[in-house]
């Protein structure tokens, strides 16, 4: 596997009417994707079945972010984020996904979807200060577990002051 790369500060793009779909078992690694996932993320489908999605993870997306979304879906439910990934190369590029837990024929999780489509401009350009807030935030102590918790915090502050879940948060963008 090769070794994460560093963020450029560039980023990929990919269709309006592209989807890109990927499914992950209970810890999170990759058990499907599809060829446009393989194609922005830059990545063989060799390197990224049995990888954790988090291969894609652009440092400048807020922990407190996933957190939400991993408390969200291990509950049962599904949940709409804006996320910001990277390529192979270090490219950042913007998805809005839909993340839903995937259910036995019990009711047990089994494993997790995502479909992500390209976000508006708009909306990306009014969740990247919220996101910078949560990093700055994240990064101020010492501790990693602290500046997550802290950020979380935050997060939910701000929606609750919107008087918002995080959902139509997002969706309102």
């Amino acid at each position: 596997m090769r070794q994460k790369p560093v963020p450029t500060g560039r980023e990929t793009s990919f269709g309006e009417d592209e989807i890109i779909v990927s499914k992950t078992d209970l810890t999170g690694k990759i058990v499907y994707c599809n060829k446009v996932f393989i194609r922005v993320a830059g990545y063989s489908e060799a390197e990224l079945i049995g990888a954790p999605h988090s291969i894609i993870r652009h440092p400048d997306m807020p922990r407190a972010v996933f957190k939400l979304l991993w408390d969200t879906i291990q509950a049962k439910h599904e949940i709409f984020a804006y996320v910001l990934n990277m390529d192979a190369h270090g490219n950042g590029y913007w998805v809005l996904a839909h993340v839903t837990p995937s259910l036995s024929d019990a009711g047990e999780i089994v494993g997790y979807h995502s479909n992500r489509r390209k976000p508006s401009a708009a909306a990306v350009d009014k969740v990247r200060g919220l996101y910078r807030d949560l990093i700055a935030i994240e990064k101020a102590p010492p501790s990693r577990k602290d500046g997550m918790a802290s950020a979380f915090d935050e997060l939910v502050s701000r929606l609750t002051q919107m008087k918002l879940d995080y959902d139509e948060f997002v969706l309102s963008l």
